[in-house]
């Protein structure tokens, strides 16, 4: 959603050998049909669209289904320029 702009930070958990670690999953999804992908506002002849566009539902069923290959599922939203390929 943000382009690459933002970038996500890596999640670790500490060990604390003192006091109990309580761990709680949360998800949050948008409805099946929204559209999912770079916000309009982050796009700019400058920084054009690094990644596609799709219904959430399309993919969530491409994650779930896709073989990596080396690749992570984010790796493979990316849009290839012609100087990337």
């Amino acid at each position: 959603m943000t382009n690459g702009i933002y970038r996500s930070i890596n999640h670790r958990g500490v060990v604390n050998s003192t006091r109990e670690r309580l761990s709680i999953a949360t998800f949050h999804d948008p409805k099946l049909e929204a559209e999912i992908g770079p916000i309009s506002s982050l796009i700019t002849p400058d920084t054009p669209a690094l990644f596609k566009r799709g219904r959430f539902e399309d993919l969530l069923k491409d994650n779930l289904s896709k073989k990596l290959d080396g690749k992570t599922f984010l790796d493979s939203m990316r849009i290839v320029g012609e100087s990337d390929e």
